[in-house]
């Protein structure tokens, strides 16, 4: 069963904690392309076998695929959010994918191949 997470909302600070934020707790996997007040643009790339520390995004985002690879992503307790495998529309992804917030967790790539994604995250 899928279980989706009820994630804070994006203009609460107090409940998206800076040092989870993906480029303080993940930045081996996350790097900062732009942003400004309205748009924060992260590149993710999590090698084939790679798993990402516990880190959060806290703004809703659209995610382009560059390079797709089936993932597993955990909540912070280690319970099971997302198998990509499990789920039809992410077994063949589009090059363009909708994100909600996602409060604390970590991603293990569980493919042959990287995973890679530029994210638009939007803080408006």
């Amino acid at each position: 069963m899928l279980r989706r997470a009820d994630p804070a909302a994006p203009g609460d600070a107090s409940a998206w904690p800076e040092a989870l934020d993906a480029l303080n707790a993940a930045p081996d996997h996350h790097s900062l392309m732009f942003e400004d007040e309205r748009v924060r643009v992260l590149d993710t790339h999590i090698p084939a076998g790679d798993r990402t520390p516990v880190h959060t995004h806290r703004w809703p985002a659209v995610l382009v695929v560059l390079q797709w690879s089936p993932f597993v992503r955990s909540a912070e307790n280690g319970d099971l959010q997302l198998d990509s495998r499990r789920v039809p529309t992410l077994a063949v992804p589009t090059t363009v994918l909708p994100s909600a917030p996602l409060p604390p967790h970590s991603l293990e790539n569980v493919g042959t191949a990287d995973l890679h994604i530029i994210s638009v995250e939007l803080k408006d």
